[in-house]
């Protein structure tokens, strides 16, 4: 149960690599459900949105009643990471969505998808975060999305060499553009598992 023993990590399994992050969260030491209903949301001391397509993600979650749930979870200060497409929907706001598509929001962030273009587009390079130490961070991007621009609320934590922010923090929230869970670099879920125990305390 939530606050008790290993963190209690939610992955939201509706549809992207949920799989991928499970193992790194449980080789961390956590505890993973599978977050499909909005009941399982109690049992959970944080979340992870992982990529995909974000506009499936938002309606599935709309479809199986999780959208509103889980606004009212991040509101309420749970700690949620998200990667690629997990980006897009903690996003406040949105570039590029498709008709109708929304998000959970939380992050004062604007996120443009599919920013660097097609599948083919994708390509990996080495990113300086400081606050996962001295050694870069090798970074994955799969039909990433930007951060156009970064609001008050959020902190940027890193930029492409070009200045196009790349990971943004808010408090309990975290997002990054790349998928950290393909690499085999735990630093980023540490981090973020980090955030769940301190809350959970």
């Amino acid at each position: 149960m939530a606050g008790s023993g290993a963190p209690q990590v939610g992955v939201l399994a509706l549809q992207g690599d949920f799989r991928e992050h499970a193992a790194v969260l449980r080789g961390l030491g956590a505890d993973v459900v599978h977050v499909r209903r909005p009941e399982e949301l109690a049992l959970i001391d944080g979340l992870v949105i992982p990529g995909g397509e974000s506009s499936v993600m938002d309606k599935l979650s709309r479809t199986f009643g999780l959208a509103d749930p889980l606004k009212d979870a991040i509101a309420s200060g749970l700690p949620v990471y998200g990667t690629c497409a997990g980006l897009i929907m903690l996003a406040d706001r949105i570039l590029e969505g498709i008709t109708g598509q929304q998000t959970l929001g939380g992050l004062d962030v604007e996120v443009r998808r599919n920013a660097f273009g097609s599948q083919l587009d994708s390509f990996e390079t080495d990113i300086d975060i400081p606050v996962l130490g001295a050694e870069p961070v090798h970074a994955v991007f799969i039909r990433a999305p930007i951060v156009d621009s970064v609001g008050p609320n959020a902190t940027a934590l890193a930029a492409l060499e070009d200045g196009r922010v790349v990971a943004v923090e808010q408090g309990n929230l975290l997002g990054t553009s790349f998928h950290p869970e393909v690499t085999g670099d735990i630093r980023f879920h540490a981090y973020f598992l980090e955030k769940v125990r301190t809350r959970a305390r």
